[in-house]
This record gives structure tokens, C-alpha cells and sequence, in this order.
């Protein structure tokens, strides 16, 4: 996968410093663990549709192990405060392979309402352009006003849908110019698609 967000860049949340950066699956594993298994029922609910506390299978998907997966984290002072993935596919009733890609994030408690997830949102989004990704998907709660408020406020034209969940969000990102090599990068991609339900369940 091409990855795109430089490791280190970050911003300065009143005297912390908060660095966005690509998960390295090895190293990270046991952080990513801790930081999901600290995160309140209540978000983790809001994150997986149900009070999830990832198993080592899903802590490598979220670690970005399967090669459609991309996965960044915030971390403030070598902790991980935030985690984004975008998990890519290919449009299977679209006979142009239209590149999708279904995205989650998820930000620590204590550091809610802070710019985190905002942050996490825009690099993720920014990976996603580069790769040729024509458009991004959510599954969300309603309940969950800070995500909503962030999709409404970044793409007020975003297309949203009423599901036996939640809501559906649909994005049609801006068309950038796109090389043939990363088009074949994205198809190949597309060839270890999962449905989207599972995907949300996965992260």
C-alpha cells in the first residue's frame, strides 16, 4: 500500500505535543492493546457498534496487517491517544472498479474534544486521495455527535443514510490526478475486499 502520511508530523494540543504517524504492526501491538482496552464501554460501543475489546485477530487488522488496510495513530508522549484505518475495496456492482474506502476513528476518552479525532480524520483522508480513492465511507451511530459533526462539518454534501444501525455515510472525494500504477495498486487492493458489515465489525 502506498503510504502517505509522514511519521512525526503532529500538532501541539495546549502544551502536549500530539504526533500523527503510520502503525508499525509489530512494535505497536501491545500500545494498540492497551489503548483499546482503556477506552470507556461506551466508546468502544460507539466505535464497533457493540463494547468490543479487540482480540489479537482484530488488533492486527486495526495494526493494519492485511494489505488494503491503512492505520494511523496519535500518540502524545509515546501513548496512543487515537487510531484512524481506512480499509480499501473496489465497487463490486461498478463495472470501472470504482476505488471505496470504508474509514474509522476512534480518540481516548480524556482526549475527546480536542482535535484528536479531527486530525486523525484529515491524514487518513489525505493517505486515501493519494492512493486514488474516489470515495469514502462511514458507519456510524447516531449517537455518535462527534463523528457526525465532523463528516456534516468537513463534507456538508455528503450523502447520508438511515440503516437498521445506524447511519450510512457516503463522501465523493475530490478528483485528483491519478497515475496508472496507482490504480493497479488500488484494484489489487480491491482483490481482498471484505463486505462492508464486516469491515465496520473489523474496524
Amino acid at each position: 500500500m502506498n503510504r502517505t502520511q509522514a511519521p512525526g508530523s503532529g500538532w501541539a494540543c495546549g502544551r502536549a505535543a500530539v504526533a500523527i504517524r503510520q502503525v508499525r504492526p509489530e512494535q505497536d501491538l501491545p500500545a494498540l492493546s492497551d489503548f483499546f482496552g482503556g477506552l470507556s464501554t461506551h466508546t468502544r460501543y460507539l466505535r464497533f457498534f457493540g463494547p468490543v475489546t479487540p482480540g489479537a485477530a482484530l488488533l492486527r487488522t486495526l495494526a493494519g496487517c492485511p494489505g488494503n488496510v491503512d492505520a494511523l495513530v496519535a500518540v502524545r508522549g509515546g501513548v496512543i491517544v487515537g487510531h484512524a484505518m481506512a480499509v480499501d475495496r473496489v465497487e463490486p456492482k461498478d463495472p470501472r472498479g470504482t476505488p471505496v474506502t470504508d474509514i474509522g476513528v476512534v480518540v481516548d476518552d480524556a482526549w475527546q474534544g480536542r482535535g484528536v479525532g479531527a486530525a486523525l480524520m484529515r491524514a487518513i483522508v489525505t493517505g486515501a486521495k493519494a492512493r486514488g480513492v474516489a470515495v469514502l465511507e462511514m458507519d456510524v451511530l447516531d449517537g455518535n455527535r462527534h463523528v457526525l459533526a465532523m463528516v456534516t462539518g468537513h463534507w456538508p454534501a455528503a450523502r447520508v443514510e438511515h440503516t437498521a444501525d445506524g447511519l450510512a455515510i457516503r463522501v465523493r472525494l475530490p478528483q485528483a490526478s491519478v497515475t496508472p500504477a496507482a490504480v493497479m495498486s488500488h484494484l489489487a487492493l480491491g482483490q481482498n475486499r471484505q463486505g462492508r458489515r464486516q469491515l465496520r465489525n473489523l474496524g
